[in-house]
């Protein structure tokens, strides 16, 4: 139903001057969304509150609500167009009015927690990029044809929402990061299995998909198709507030995993803009722990001197110093599955043989998932993804560390890119055979009597496959030197700040 819509917001961004990536569209997309699914959602408290005879504050004062300066209607409920502001009024009002009054909900809410909040941090981290006023009427026109007033309407906004998320991750370099393939986290998911009740958790939340699929998991069953009417009231409530957590460090995805928590159904995301990395481990109390951990924290960046002294296992390597903290912050009796990059099995630096132990010694990394390369568009890296819980007593009490870890190769048949991404298909024999750890071509175990102690070597060696050295695919290839070409900007940069 609204297919079209979206595509007609994205011919109006392709045209405007500020708007030049994949990247812009989403931004942009995001906040026009966001202030278009307020209004709707404070028209349907106003008349919920009507039809109890209970007054309804408004959020939104009436000068900068969408009805009033977006979308203005006559009587009739026809389009207004002599009163709609156009034009260099329009991009006035927007940059010198709307933007501020929305910005200062931040030091006006009375905490973090809130919608209030939510609303000072999204619009104090973006900014309007439409230069032409013309282009910005039309594209508030379309996203008003838009609705959230319905679950159905909501699904199918939260499926394109997806969709355009998918697109710029597509469109490599930047957006690559941001965006997990969405059968992979689903895998994840169905290994975990988080209930009601369960807290979960992401510190590297990006576009925030696996709290999405998370929460439609949990909310629609495992296969998706249920109508969520097996959850109670306070189920639904439970799902609302208390469930998903989140932190994300970059102000484009922190906004756009706002957005996507929305329209996946929850009205105030639990998402703090903050780096994780800079909390001291030490301070981590049991009540801060989380029964489920799902991440994909990013890998290859570099952490600063005093922000490593967070950390009693100190390396610059992000995605080493993200895996410590979600080791810190599991629950005891809780599980996590975290991607990381193949290469942290078998790196024989101090740092991560080190983590390598702790991993083993105090959890139980029960199972490996091999991922073939080209999962991951623009990274460039072979990943893994490592499944592991916390055991409920401490080593004292009689808690098990790991003993066994189960392998799986994960092998789609085809060389997977862009034009053939990964599949829910590709995944099903995992998710079948992890449920009891069984043995086949692609699958196998590893007692930890036969890894050596001293490299705690967790490479993924198949056993029933002659090694070889594989021919590498094109696309592989491809994303290896966007990434090298990355890197080299980021460090021409750093020379450039030292000059």
């Amino acid at each position: 139903m609204f297919e079209q819509t979206f595509r007609n917001i994205d011919d109006v961004l392709w045209k405007e001057a500020g708007c030049a990536t994949e990247l812009d569209y989403t931004e942009q997309t995001s906040w026009m969304l966001f202030l278009k699914y307020l209004d709707d959602l404070e028209y349907e408290r106003a008349q919920e509150a009507e039809l109890v005879g209970k007054p309804y504050q408004y959020i939104i004062d009436e000068p900068y609500r969408w009805s009033a300066w977006a979308a203005p209607k006559t009587a009739d409920g026809a389009f207004d167009h002599d009163e709609a502001l156009t034009g260099a009024d329009l991009i006035g009002f927007v940059n010198d009015d709307l933007f501020p009054y929305l910005q200062g909900f931040r030091t006006r809410a009375t905490g973090p927690d809130t919608l209030e909040y939510k609303i000072g941090e999204i619009f104090s981290e973006i900014r309007n990029k439409f230069a032409s006023g013309y282009s910005l009427r039309d594209a508030l026109e379309l996203i008003d044809g838009l609705s959230f007033r319905s679950q159905q309407e909501k699904h199918e906004l939260s499926h394109l929402y997806e969709a355009k998320i998918r697109n710029m991750g597509n469109a490599g370099r930047n957006g690559g990061e941001y965006y997990t393939p969405r059968p992979l986290i689903r895998a994840m998911i169905q290994v975990v299995k988080p209930r009601i009740g369960e807290r979960i958790y992401d510190a590297a939340a990006g576009s925030a998909g696996f709290l999405c699929e998370a929460h439609d998991y949990l909310r629609y069953g495992p296969d998706g198709q249920g109508d969520g009417s097996h959850l109670s009231t306070s189920d639904l409530n439970t799902l609302q507030t208390r469930t998903f957590y989140a932190k994300e460090k970059k102000s484009l995805p922190y906004v756009i995993g706002i957005m996507n928590l929305i329209l996946h159904g929850i009205e105030a995301p639990n998402v703090i803009h903050t780096n994780s990395l800079t909390e001291n481990l030490s301070d981590i109390q049991e009540k801060d722990r989380f029964d489920v951990i799902l991440a994909n924290p990013p890998f290859g960046g570099k952490e600063r001197k005093e922000v490593q002294q967070n950390f009693p296992i100190k390396t610059g390597e992000t995605a080493f110093l993200f895996l410590q903290h979600f080791i810190k912050y599991l629950k005891a009796g809780g599980r996590a599955a975290v991607v990381i990059k193949n290469t942290f099995l078998s790196n024989s630096d101090n740092a991560s043989r080190a983590l390598r132990k702790e991993l083993l010694d105090s959890c139980n990394l029960h199972t490996i998932l091999d991922c073939p390369g080209g999962t991951f568009l623009g990274a460039g890296v072979k990943t893994v993804v490592l499944f592991f819980g916390k055991p409920a007593l401490s080593l004292a009490e009689g808690g098990a560390p790991t003993r066994k870890i189960w392998y799986y190769q994960l092998d789609p048949g085809r060389s997977l890119g862009k034009t053939n991404p990964l599949n829910d298909n590709d995944l099903k024999d995992f998710v079948a055979r992890q449920a009891g750890f069984e043995d086949s071509e692609n699958s196998w175990t590893v007692d930890i009597k036969d890894i050596d102690p001293d490299s705690v070597d967790l490479s993924v060696k198949n056993p029933n496959k002659a090694e070889a050295e594989p021919l590498r695919d094109p696309e592989v290839i491809i994303n290896e030197i966007e990434t090298l070409d990355r890197e080299s900007e980021e460090i021409l940069e750093g020379i450039r700040g030292m000059l």
